[in-house]
C-alpha cells in the first residue's frame, strides 16, 4: 500500500465545481487533493455552452422566478474573476462573447417586451440592432428583435485550463475508491490502495457521485439525471453567434453558442427547447434534420447542406427533484464529515464553493499543518464533444 496523505479537503470529481472549490480553498489555505477518474472537466463541464447565465432565460414567461434570482450575482462575480479582480484570477481565460443575446424571430409579444422595459431587468437586457447584432444575425433578410443581455460566455477549456494552474499540486488521477473509516467516521478515502485522510470530503464528481455514494452505502441525497440531446455544426459559412431564440414558451426555442475548433473553423452548439424532451426521444438523423428545419427557418440565407453535423446526449447530474424539474441553485448536503452536492449549472461554481464554505465554518474546520503532497500522476484535460466528433 503506498504511504498515506493528510489533507483538509479532499474532493472527488474535476469539473467546473470541484475544480473551483479547490481553487477557493488553496487560496484560503487549506491544504487540499483533488481527485478525477477521468479526464480534468470532461463529464458535463465540457459539454456545456460556456453561457454564465444572469437568469434572464428563465423569466421569458414575464416574470422573475426564484432561479432567476438565484444566479442574478453569477455574471459579476464571474467578470471579476475573469479580471483578475475577483474570488479568483482567472486572467487568461478566453471571453468568447461578452454578451449572450435574446432573439426573436418575429414580434415579441408586447406584455414580454414591457417586461423587457421594466425595472425589475433594467440593466439586464438592452435592445439592439443594426451593426450591433451579433454578426450572423447581420443579413439584409434578417427579421426580428434581438435584446443584449448583461450575460457573458466563456471559453469552457481554457477555463479548465486555467482551473487547473490553481490546483497547483492537488490534483490526482485516481482509479478506485473506498471508504476510510475511523470507528464510525468516515476519515478520508483508500484512493489506488493509498490512504487519504481528511477534515471533510466533498463528492462533487455529477453523474459519478451516484456510484460513490453507492459505495460508501448512502442513500440521501438523491440524484436526478435530466438528459439532453445537443447538436452540433460546423462549417466556413457559420460566424459567432450567442442567443436565446425565443419561441413563445417559457423555454427558448433554440440556444446557440459558437465555438472555436482547432481547425480554425466556428462550430455552434445548439440546445434549448430541440434538445429536451422531443430531441431526446429522437434519434441522432431525426435529431439532425430537426435542428435543420429550424436553423433554416431561422436563418434562410445559411446553406445548411454545407456544414458538418453530429449530435451528442448528455445527461445533466442533479440532485433530486419532483417532477425532474431544474433545481434554483446550487446544491449542498451534509453528511457528517461528507458533504454532497452538485452546482447544477456551470455559472453557479462559486454558489457551490460558497455553500462549502459556510459547512466548513459551521464545522469549525480550519487549515492544518500538512507535509507536502508526494509527485503522482495528474489527471489530462478533457477534450470539447466537437473535437472529438466532427470531421
Amino acid at each position: 500500500m503506498a504511504s498515506a496523505v493528510t489533507t483538509d479537503v479532499l474532493i472527488v470529481g474535476a469539473g467546473v465545481a470541484g475544480l473551483w472549490l479547490n481553487a477557493r480553498l488553496r487560496q484560503a489555505g487549506y491544504s487540499t487533493v483533488l481527485v478525477e477518474h477521468a479526464s480534468l472537466g470532461g463529464g458535463q463541464t465540457l459539454k456545456s455552452q460556456g453561457i454564465i447565465h444572469g437568469g434572464t432565460k428563465y423569466a421569458l414567461h414575464g416574470a422573475l422566478t426564484g432561479a432567476s434570482e438565484a444566479i442574478a450575482d453569477m455574471p459579476r462575480r464571474w467578470r471579476q474573476a475573469l479580471a483578475g479582480t475577483g474570488e479568483l484570477d482567472l486572467t487568461g481565460v478566453r471571453v468568447l462573447s461578452e454578451a449572450h443575446y435574446l432573439w426573436s424571430p418575429g414580434t415579441l409579444a408586447g406584455n414580454l417586451s414591457s417586461f423587457f422595459a421594466s425595472k425589475a431587468v433594467r440593466g439586464r437586457v438592452d435592445a439592439v440592432k443594426g451593426e450591433q447584432l451579433p454578426p450572423a444575425l447581420q443579413h439584409s433578410r434578417f427579421k426580428g428583435k434581438v435584446y443584449r443581455l448583461a450575460e457573458l460566455v466563456v471559453d469552457v477549456p481554457s477555463l479548465v485550463a486555467r482551473l487547473a494552474e490553481l490546483a497547483g499540486p492537488s490534483l490526482l488521477a485516481g482509479q478506485q475508491l473506498a471508504p476510510l473509516y475511523e470507528g464510525q467516521r468516515l476519515a478520508g478515502l483508500v484512493v489506488d490502495g493509498r490512504p487519504i485522510r481528511a477534515q471533510r470530503v466533498v463528492l462533487s464528481a455529477g453523474a459519478g457521485s451516484a456510484a460513490l455514494l453507492a459505495a460508501l452505502g448512502v442513500v440521501e441525497p438523491a440524484m436526478q439525471r435530466r438528459p439532453l440531446h445537443m447538436v452540433m455544426a460546423k462549417g466556413a459559412a457559420l460566424k459567432p453567434l450567442y442567443a436565446h431564440c425565443l419561441g413563445g414558451g417559457p423555454k427558448p426555442r433554440l440556444t446557440v453558442t459558437t465555438h472555436p475548433a482547432a481547425d480554425g473553423q466556428w462550430v455552434w452548439y445548439l440546445g434549448g427547447d430541440i434538445a429536451e424532451a422531443d430531441g431526446v426521444a429522437r434519434e441522432p438523423a431525426a435529431q439532425i434534420a430537426a435542428a435543420q428545419r429550424e436553423v433554416g427557418q431561422l436563418l434562410p440565407w445559411l446553406d445548411i447542406h454545407a456544414l458538418h453535423w453530429a449530435t451528442l446526449r448528455v445527461d445533466r447530474a442533479e440532485p433530486a427533484q419532483s417532477g425532474l424539474v431544474r433545481p434554483d441553485n446550487a446544491f449542498l448536503a451534509e453528511q457528517g464529515t461528507l458533504l454532497v452536492g452538485w452546482p447544477t449549472k456551470l455559472a453557479l461554481a462559486p454558489d457551490f464553493a460558497d455553500r462549502v464554505f459556510a459547512s466548513l465554518e459551521r464545522g469549525a474546520i480550519t487549515p492544518q499543518q500538512h507535509p507536502p503532497l508526494p509527485e503522482w500522476r495528474r489527471p489530462a484535460l478533457g477534450q470539447t464533444p466537437w473535437e472529438q466528433l466532427l470531421p
